[in-house]
């Protein structure tokens, strides 16, 4: 499969030819390129699949760790407040990605179309770590090539794009974690209640308000989210504010208390200590490491 995947890592290198995150023609997809290895980067991962093509990276999700290179892919099925790391790259060899966001309305329709395994609803993270496979590549490779001829696009671009997922559902493992969001059990409710938290971050959190809307007992909901998503919904509520709040700093130039306010918290020393507990440095003293890095770079949120 190597020939594949050095195919494939040509023609992302030929259309993201410099270090960021380069949208391209086809809807959902991204190219992401970077020729040297990155600090800890917090962002909420949407959900998408990634195939890294060239080089590696790590992705922590609470205490848990994944690492991934060609040989495997990541799917991620919920937003996910997630630290990345990329890990191997350099001039020669940089890295490159390909990120294709997973639509849930095409997933859900191309999920109804396979018969299901007969097993119990998946359990476990919203994140996973699969086997990528040369059946993978070559779905990948025709997505890609489709850059190549626009024209084709509007056409060819969502069939493609079935064959991509179709080709994760029916890897090992892969249906069972799609299952996890799109089939039967909490998936739906979970995914619900995310979108709630996400709507919702600059209000306090009130986890029976939550359940309510989510259509589960609390002691349900607190279980079933931190099976899907590692954290508490609590802990989920709090990311979502900090990492606003970082990039409120980092891109908009607003000050810590005027960050702190504006995602919520009435008390900026409240904010300073939970901000030193999730990044490690006071708020100004991090935007200040944060921004000598970016330096060397073209300043960009993260978004992978």
């Amino acid at each position: 499969m190597n020939s594949s995947v050095d195919r494939l890592a040509t023609l992302v290198a030929r259309c993201a030819d410099r270090d960021g995150i380069h949208a391209t023609a086809v809807p959902r997809l991204d190219l992401i390129r970077s020729a040297r290895p990155t600090q800890d980067l917090h962002a909420v991962h949407e959900p998408a699949l990634c195939i890294v093509v060239q080089g590696a990276k790590r992705v922590m999700v609470a205490d848990h760790i994944y690492e991934y290179d060609a040989a495997k892919y990541l799917v991620v099925s919920f937003d996910l407040p997630i630290i990345g790391q990329i890990t191997t790259a350099d001039r020669a060899a940089p890295y490159l990605c390909i990120r294709f966001g997973i639509d849930a309305a095409v997933l859900s329709d191309l999920a109804a179309t396979i018969p299901w395994e007969q097993a119990p609803p998946a359990r476990g993270p919203g994140l996973f770590l699969g086997e990528t496979t040369p059946d993978i590549v070559d779905a990948a490779t025709r997505l890609v090539q489709l850059l190549d001829t626009p024209d084709d696009i509007p056409a060819l671009a969502q069939l493609y794009e079935r064959e991509l997922l179709y080709r994760i559902i029916r890897a090992p493992g892969g249906q069972a974690v799609l299952r996890s969001v799109y089939g039967p059990g909490q998936g739906r409710q979970i995914a619900r209640a995310i979108a709630l938290i996400k709507k919702n971050y600059r209000a306090p959190f009130e986890l029976a308000r939550l359940a309510e809307e989510a259509h589960l007992q609390p002691s349900a909901l607190h279980h079933h989210f931190k099976s899907a998503t590692l954290m508490s919904p609590l802990q989920y509520h709090k990311r979502l504010r900090l990492q606003e709040a970082r990039r409120l700093m980092l891109f908009e130039a607003r000050s810590a208390a005027q960050a702190a306010f504006s995602v919520g918290y009435e008390s900026p020393s409240q904010f300073s200590r939970e901000y030193r507990r999730q990044f490690g440095q006071p708020p100004m003293k991090d935007i200040e490491a944060l921004t000598g890095s970016l330096l060397a770079t073209e300043p960009q949120e993260v978004k992978w």
